[in-house]
């Protein structure tokens, strides 16, 4: 019956449309051609323009990073390969080789030196007195005296000789670096003096930081600065453990001249635990070896290859470019751009990103990241992993970064190369390109639009007689219907808003599904049964529960801290807790009832039966307690939990009527609340209970007792 009234209705409308579509006027063809031929060519032109340029742009930004990249990747492999070269083509010379073998011999001539008291007590007054204070003092850290001086005769006796009178020459390294002859007229003084030149000329000539010639057993024989590395042993001294030390085992453990060492930038203490590389090579001959030599990598080197003499915007790195290395370990083992230029800045996006504030300050402190700044990004591990490539996401301390990133190909170190540079200005290009198309586009637009508007007015007489009609079902008349009288496109018109005034009539139906979507949201606030009541005007709605733990917790010493804070700092502080707590009552299947400025009220096996409610409950304070401790981590205050947790009978119902909420209450709930402060310290606090029935799978000590009911209960914490 229904299909064919449909049928009919639609036939009828069909009918009267043929009826008075009799024919299109010659303007009309006209004003549609225009119409159609110029907005759609204009938009079929500019959107095959633009999603081709858009691209092309796209495809030069990324590019561009590629080769820079690969420009940087082929510029730090070669200067290491130099270094390299330099260090195995130095200790075949000659005058190493003279070198090498007058200090060996003069070093093992001084062990008979006798140290007495009086310089013992020197030496110790330097280590005491200079250097471990300004070691300190570089470093924030404390360290002991005793373990920097060496233990040979020789080493302690060179370290008198040389490196206790650093101070006489007010850190002049051009001094230090010639003062090879003590004046005592030992041996060890005229070979340091007669060969000791070949060392200053590599310093000044190559760049070095520091140059060490040792012998086979370990011994730091000599040194270009003197420092307090001089005369310590490798193998038993105070630098036995670092890398340098293992790679020099390793160099001289191959009894070739040809065998080359280097190792990846560690701290160096000796010179003030800056980040340092070293390469070390046998001395001697095919006939075999004497010594090593070790060259100390500056750091500034490698800054300079990969900041390219801070040269980023002149070489195609614009405004927020840059390229960096990581190691295995994912520090750094170049500095960031952004430290460079912006210190205090830099140190702000650390802390805002989450990097623990010592560590962001220290950075700032020393202005230097290696070893120091963690990038931990997608990139680093794909580069790490083999590949090379390039993403867009965010870069290592928040920002959207477009990155090329790729494996170092350098022996005996792992570090990856990233470039990135800012999204924005990498596809400044493509949103300008994007920008003037679209504007283009709408300029087209807006004249032909401009100009059918103007051809147009003389159809508008009809169009009076559809406002007035608009204006009655603005005023609530559904009912009303516009005289049809015109052939053309206004009679049609007059159709299409016939049908809309017809089918607003459906509101009603849109009103039911709304109020279907109110009732899904009303059972989110509460469950099924408690809406059902409500919505029947129930005044008191309650129901009893057997069987569900509740925890409740309450916040201590937050007051404390609120007191320094001003109102958004506090709700930054609250709605961060609050989230922790959300979260983990989410992964332990623990239901939140209610959340206050200080406490939280959480139940288990309300909703859900759960066998295990209690288990969990427990879990879930635990919980709560690892988020306290993670919140002050991050933010460096020292807020408490203090958590109560007891299972029984409880009843849940709606509180209020004006302002609606779901609450909980009962003996369990009661019982929570009381042990949770049985001692005022801070932790989890559980009823007797409680305790039977989880004490095999957590750990518990006696916290006190409460009174129940008339009885006195044993309250226990969770150790």
């Amino acid at each position: 019956m229904s299909d064919t009234g449909t049928g009919m209705v639609g036939t009828g409308i069909g009918d009267r449309v043929r009826r008075r579509r009799g024919g299109l006027s010659i303007q009309s063809k006209l004003l549609i051609m225009l119409l159609a031929v110029s907005l759609l060519s204009s938009i079929v032109i500019g959107a095959v323009g633009f999603v081709n340029g858009r691209q092309a742009l796209h495809d030069a930004a990324i590019d561009q990073l590629i080769t820079i990249r690969s420009m940087r990747a082929s510029e730090v492999l070669e200067a290491v390969e130099d270094a390299k070269e330099a260090a195995s083509l130095h200790s075949r010379n000659l005058s190493a080789q003279t070198l090498s073998t007058t200090l060996n011999a003069a070093f093992d001539e001084l062990q008979q030196t006798v140290i007495t008291d009086e310089q013992q007590d020197q030496l110790e007054a330097y280590y005491s007195n200079t250097f471990v204070p300004a070691l300190e003092d570089r470093t924030g850290e404390e360290y002991g005296t005793e373990a920097f001086i060496p233990e040979s005769n020789a080493g302690r006796y060179l370290q008198l000789q040389y490196t206790t009178r650093n101070l006489d020459f007010d850190a002049d390294y051009d001094t230090l670096l010639r003062a090879n002859d003590s004046g005592d007229g030992s041996s060890y003084s005229a070979g340091a003096e007669r060969y000791g030149d070949y060392f200053s000329r590599l310093i000044e000539e190559a760049g070095y930081e520091d140059a060490l010639l040792l012998n086979l057993e370990g011994d730091v024989v000599f040194s270009a600065y003197k420092g307090v590395d001089l005369g310590t042993n490798l193998n038993t001294g105070p630098y036995r453990d670092t890398a340098f030390a293992q790679t020099y085992r390793d160099t001289i453990a191959t009894n070739s001249v040809d065998a080359l060492g280097i190792t990846d930038f560690m701290r160096w203490i000796p010179s003030m635990n800056i980040p340092t590389m070293w390469v070390i090579s046998p001395v001697g001959n095919d006939s075999g070896i004497t010594g090593a030599i070790a060259f100390q990598v500056s750091l500034d080197a490698v800054n300079n290859v990969m900041t390219g003499n801070e040269g980023w915007k002149s070489q195609g790195l614009g405004d927020t470019g840059e390229v960096y290395l990581v190691g295995r370990d994912d520090l750094m083992r170049s500095t960031s751009r952004r430290l460079e230029e912006d210190p205090e800045a830099y140190v702000k996006q650390l802390i805002a990103g989450g990097i623990a504030p010592t560590i962001a300050e220290r950075i700032g402190e020393i202005k230097g990241t290696v070893l120091l700044q963690p990038v931990q990004t997608t990139a680093v591990q794909e580069a790490q992993a083999g590949r090379s490539g390039t993403i867009v996401g965010r870069d290592y301390i928040g920002g959207d970064s477009v990155t090329a990133y790729a494996p170092l190909e350098i022996d005996g170190l792992d570090w990856v190369i990233i470039a990135r540079i800012d999204t924005a200005e990498a596809f400044a290009p493509v949103a300008d390109f994007t920008r003037n198309v679209l504007l283009s586009l709408l300029g087209i637009l807006l004249g032909v639009s401009l100009l059918s508007l103007v051809l147009a007015q003389v159809f508008t007489r009809p169009i009076h007689r559809l406002v007035e009609a608009v204006r009655r079902v603005a005023a609530g008349d559904l009912a009303v219907q516009v005289p049809q009288g015109s052939r053309d496109e206004f009679g049609d018109l007059g159709n299409a808003f016939n049908d809309m005034a017809s089918s607003l009539r459906i509101k009603q139906e849109l009103i039911d599904e709304q109020r279907i979507e109110n009732e899904k949201l009303l059972h989110t606030l509460m469950p099924e049964s408690v809406a059902a009541r409500y919505k029947q005007g129930d005044e008191a709605i309650a129901e009893a529960h057997e069987n569900v733990s509740v925890v409740f917790a309450e916040l201590t010493g937050f007051d404390e801290l609120a007191s320094n804070l001003n109102g958004e700092e506090e709700i930054g502080y609250l709605n961060a807790l609050m989230r922790g707590f959300d979260e983990a009552a989410q992964k332990t299947g623990v239901e939140k009832v209610r959340t206050l400025r200080g406490g939280y009220l959480a139940s288990s096996g309300l909703s859900v039966p759960r066998v295990d409610n209690v288990r969990r409950s427990v879990e879930f304070a635990r919980s709560l307690v690892d988020v306290i401790e993670r919140f002050n981590a991050q933010n460096g205050t020292s807020i408490g939990l203090r958590a109560g947790v007891d299972t029984g009978t409880v009843t849940s119902g709606l509180v209020g009527r004006t302002s609606l909420a779901y609450d909980l209450w009962g003996d369990a709930v009661s019982l929570a609340y009381r042990v949770r402060s049985v001692t005022g310290e801070p932790g989890v606090y559980v009823s007797q209970t409680v305790y039977d029935r989880t004490r095999e799978g957590y750990t518990y000590v006696e916290a006190g007792t409460v009174e129940s009911q008339g009885r006195t209960e044993t309250v226990w914490k969770v150790a």
